[in-house]
């Protein structure tokens, strides 16, 4: 007896096959190209070409071609030269790193982003002085994003935070030697010397050497008088550390020595703003979230009061408050050599802060401290950030943050 098929006679039980996959409209002209080694292989390749070329015009089409117009070309006077006299390797050599590859599975990095890109965040303008090579315009866009997250952040989680902290908290989630620790924990190596021959996946720059001065860019300029320093002139005239000058043109480095530290932060900023470009905002705030905001930053450790029971005492009197009074909570070996003093500061019958200390008067004043900690420190249980709006069509997500009346004058 002939054995019967049971896909022949239960078709109609079983559930319907999947649809099948569209064929490439690339096919055509890679199958050019390809010689197979089988006879049958290559017959069906054959009739599969056949069919498809009367459906979709793609015979001139070459994907090679398509893929290294995007990429940037050298000058003629440049481009002629052996690979040993390039400042940096070629664009088309990213591909063939494994070094990059790694990287990019490293940090989680979706295929879509390219290794082109990633390969010129890794160039510094001190190692090839092209723009459209080295990661200058990149860094100046991922400085400003990452100033940018991290302001808001800060102002909308801790609406009470004086500008000085502000500052000092900037400073310890995007400043040089944050972005530095950064830069080496995801396992970026440094060139010895830049050039064409060198690996796409390693961070190039030129190097200053021991004993060498610091380029003009990266001295600043003369600090002004005490007086003219004011939060005003910080905000206004200076970077978001606060600091005394402004920040510095990554193209004005060009072909001049710099320091390690220098490097690693522009690379840093040039994935941020690269990723920006290529891969939108949404995934770009997702990866500020998981490599910068997940550090821990002890906030309390940022405060330095100078006179915590004054500021206190203005404090309570612009918010309406009764005067804060300092009273004894416990103490132990007041007549040894090592007594301790527990003290608490009220307001009415309120505690705002304690603080513990070998006198009465360094107890006070602690307490004072954690006091104005307390209320600097403040929360909100919902905040919306700025830039989670973007690209919303719907405006009532939007929540109104909290905006406290300011910084205590004494």
């Amino acid at each position: 007896m002939k054995r019967i098929r049971l896909s022949r006679c239960g078709a109609q039980l079983l559930a319907p096959s999947p649809p099948r996959r569209p064929l490439c409209p690339f096919a055509p002209s890679l199958q050019r190209t390809i010689t197979p080694h089988n006879h049958r292989i290559q017959s069906r390749l054959q009739s599969t070409a056949a069919g498809t070329v009367t459906e979709i015009d793609l015979d001139d089409f070459d994907v090679a071609e398509a893929v290294a117009d995007e990429l940037p070309t050298r000058p003629d006077s440049v481009r002629h030269r052996p690979r040993e006299l390039l400042p940096s390797p070629e664009p088309r050599l990213a591909k063939q790193s494994a070094k990059l590859a790694a990287l990019r599975s490293r940090l989680s990095l979706p295929p879509r982003f390219p290794l082109e890109t990633l390969a010129r965040t890794l160039v510094h303008p001190s190692a090839d002085p092209d723009p459209a090579f080295n990661n200058g315009s990149l860094s100046i866009l991922g400085a400003n994003l990452l100033g940018y997250y991290t302001t808001e952040h800060l102002t909308c989680n801790y609406p009470r935070l004086p500008m000085t902290v502000i500052f000092a908290a900037q400073y310890a989630y995007i400043g040089p030697k944050a972005l530095a620790t950064i830069a080496s924990e995801w396992g970026i190596e440094a060139a010895a010397e830049p050039g064409g021959e060198v690996d796409p996946g390693l961070l190039q720059f030129k190097r200053l050497r021991s004993g060498q001065d610091l380029p003009e860019p990266l001295k600043g300029k003369k600090a002004p008088r005490k007086w003219n320093v004011t939060t005003t002139n910080r905000i206004l005239k200076s970077d978001e550390f606060g600091s005394q000058h402004a920040g510095h043109d990554p193209q004005a480095l060009q072909r001049q020595p710099i320091p390690m530290e220098e490097a690693a932060q522009s690379f840093v900023q040039a994935l941020v703003g690269s990723l920006h470009l290529h891969l939108g905002s949404p995934l770009v705030k997702r990866f500020y979230r998981d490599h910068f905001l997940s550090r821990h930053l002890e906030m309390d450790k940022l405060f330095d009061f100078r006179t915590p029971t004054r500021d206190l005492s203005k404090l309570c009197a612009r918010e309406g408050f009764e005067a804060p009074v300092a009273r004894l909570i416990s103490e132990t070996g007041r007549h040894t050599n090592h007594p301790v003093f527990v003290v608490g500061v009220y307001s009415g019958k309120d505690k705002l802060g304690e603080g513990a200390g070998s006198s009465l008067d360094e107890a006070r004043t602690r307490a004072a401290a954690a006091a104005m900690k307390g209320w600097c420190l403040y929360r909100p249980l919902e905040v919306t950030v700025p830039s989670s709006t973007e690209g919303e069509v719907d405006p009532t997500k939007w929540k109104p943050n909290m905006i406290d009346c300011g910084e205590v004058i004494v």
